[in-house]
């Protein structure tokens, strides 16, 4: 406890609490499990930042006539004493407790873990790779990208049509018609219904295609009374030359 405290200027306590567990020159003995089931007793955020959590510890006054027995037996244990009952809770299972050799924990142990790999957990990865269990938030300095994901794939999971974006067609961007207002129709349409009219369908189609033969002309025509007085000219010339 006195090597904690003394030395929380270290640069060791800048990390996240969950990583300043994980450090062996302040916190012998403690891995991976038992840090998330420390942090989880004391519904502390692995992501909080270590010194602001250990800090509060510095202030509190001791009771130097207790021993560390008594301590340990109090209602509400503060982390560092916790860094001592909890190992040793599994240390006193024996061969049921935690075995590094074999991934198959025994029932008791199973029983015994209340977060670390526990259904409805959450977990993060830390800066070293090492996924951390806890529940609720993760804390101010957690990574921020990867919570996020996570959180978007829990939501998805509970409620597939939660994050579906709404798709609309083109069908429903279209402006309604004005209420009795018809569709225009189109050409084969229109040439049904002439033809439909007794005595008008011949004469109709004709007209068409006439207009549709009859080639457009490039040369603009001449005024009429330009050519009428080309012609009177050419009368006149023609009367001279006769007389």
């Amino acid at each position: 406890r006195e090597n904690v405290l003394r030395n929380l200027a270290d640069k060791a306590f800048n990390r996240p609490i969950c990583e300043a567990l994980l450090d062996q020159r302040y916190f012998n003995g403690i891995g991976n499990y038992l840090r998330a089931e420390i942090l989880y007793r004391l519904k502390i955020p692995p992501f909080e930042k270590a010194r602001t959590v250990l800090e509060a510890l510095k202030h509190e006054k001791q009771d130097p006539s207790l021993t560390l027995s008594k301590k340990l037996k109090r209602e509400t244990p503060d982390l560092l004493e916790l860094c001592h009952t909890v190992p040793m809770e599994v240390v006193k299972m024996g061969k049921k407790g935690y075995d590094a050799e074999n991934s198959n924990y025994s029932t008791a142990f199973k029983n015994w873990l209340q977060c670390y790999s526990v259904p409805g957990m959450n977990s993060l990865r830390d800066s070293k790779g090492r996924t951390i269990w806890f529940q609720g938030e993760p804390g101010p300095v957690a990574p921020k990208g990867e919570w996020k994901t996570r959180k978007k794939r829990a939501q998805l999971k509970a409620d597939p049509e939660a994050l579906t974006p709404e798709v609309s067609t083109r069908a429903s961007k279209r402006r309604p018609r004005r209420a009795g207002s018809a569709p225009k129709p189109t050409e084969e349409e229109e040439e049904k219904v002439v033809a439909d009219e007794p005595g008008q369908g011949r004469a109709r189609r004709g007209r068409r295609r006439k207009a549709a033969a009859a080639p457009a002309s490039s040369e603009p025509e001449a005024p009429v009374k330009a050519k009428r007085s080309r012609v009177s000219a050419r009368r006149g010339a023609g009367e001279a030359c006769f007389r």
